[in-house]
């Protein structure tokens, strides 16, 4: 397993997670993305649907129905992963899922927000102990991403 913390700083999450996802979806790997309640589910969902006028990322929530068909699905729930996704995406602090399967793990944090930053710490020495491998991007002063460790 592979585990990728993204650090964000220049860019909000809402800026920085779409382009991660276009990529992600031209691979044509299927992507779950976790968070921890509910309303986030909700507002990442609007939030593909708008973040670009002039872009498509296929994706639903579970209100949407067809969950195994969709590419990238979006989740506050554990252990659900109904469309098989092999990569899982982790927003607004939720916990590696160290035992649902995923190939490759994407670990979104606010590099601003004291909480955020001791959590994605925290959850760095979990990893560590782990034979996954880890990675650690941080944004550059353009917001590229740029591989620290």
């Amino acid at each position: 397993m592979r585990i990728d913390f993204y650090h964000l700083e220049k860019f909000p999450l809402e800026k920085a997670l779409p382009a991660i996802l276009q990529k992600a979806y031209e691979t044509q790997a299927n992507v779950l993305i976790k968070t921890d309640l509910a309303e986030q589910a909700d507002e990442l969902n609007t939030l593909l649907w708008t973040y670009d006028p002039n872009s498509f990322l296929p994706h639903g929530c579970e209100k949407d129905g067809f969950a195994e068909k969709q590419p990238i699905f979006i989740t506050h729930k554990d252990g659900v992963n109904p469309n098989h996704a092999s990569l899982c995406v982790l927003v607004h602090n939720v916990p590696v899922p160290f035992d649902e399967g995923f190939e490759r793990i994407l670990y979104f944090f606010n590099g601003l927000n004291q909480e955020s930053l001791d959590k994605a710490r925290e959850q760095w020495k979990k990893v560590a102990q782990t034979d996954a491998q880890r990675f650690y991007w941080k944004q550059d002063e353009s917001g590229k991403w740029e591989n620290k460790g």
